[in-house]
């Protein structure tokens, strides 16, 4: 498995323009709580009168993909996480048609922001190049944030120098 750096190097030498990043603060989001919304309709009982939905199974397989690289960004992640499953929950029990709806204009529209980011950014999405890009992009975005505040800034450094050599070498 790749390290964070790694990870976020690779993705940080698509994602350098400030335009482009704005717009996945917005696009990954929404990309995010659209997929929770028919997940949240797959349900399992567990018992107890406890029930499980696909959401929380996906997002419980993410999240144990971002302890296994870093533990604060982890944490981070987890808050923003249960918030969307908790939000596709919400939006799942308006019933199928208004949850349809609200899956096409979360997913759609997320897409187009990024893709608009991404002309900013003169550059094609992470994605294009490996598809396992589109699970980075929200821990990405969680260091952005904890690197705007001061924290990890080795990583930071580190990610950074590391991008601007993955994109020269484009």
């Amino acid at each position: 498995m790749r390290t964070i750096e790694e990870q976020m190097s690779f993705y940080a030498a698509y994602h350098q323009d400030g335009r482009n990043k704005a717009t996945h603060f917005i696009g990954v989001p929404a990309i995010m709580l659209s997929l929770f919304i028919p997940l949240s309709w797959i349900r399992f009982e567990i018992g107890l009168g406890i029930t499980i939905t696909a959401a929380m199974l996906f997002a419980a397989v993410v999240l144990a993909y971002y302890f296994m690289l870093d533990i604060p960004l982890a944490l981070a992640m987890f808050v923003v996480t249960c918030a969307l499953v908790w939000g596709g929950q919400q939006i799942a029990d308006l019933g199928a048609v208004q949850g349809w709806i609200w899956f096409a204009i979360l997913f759609v529209g997320g897409w187009v922001l990024q893709l608009v980011g991404h002309v900013f950014e003169g550059r094609k999405p992470a994605l294009a190049d490996n598809l396992f890009q589109i699970f980075v992009a929200p821990i990405f975005l969680a260091a952005e944030v904890f690197f705007a505040l001061g924290y990890k800034p080795r990583l930071h450094a580190a990610m950074r120098e590391r991008a601007l050599r993955l994109r020269a070498g484009a």
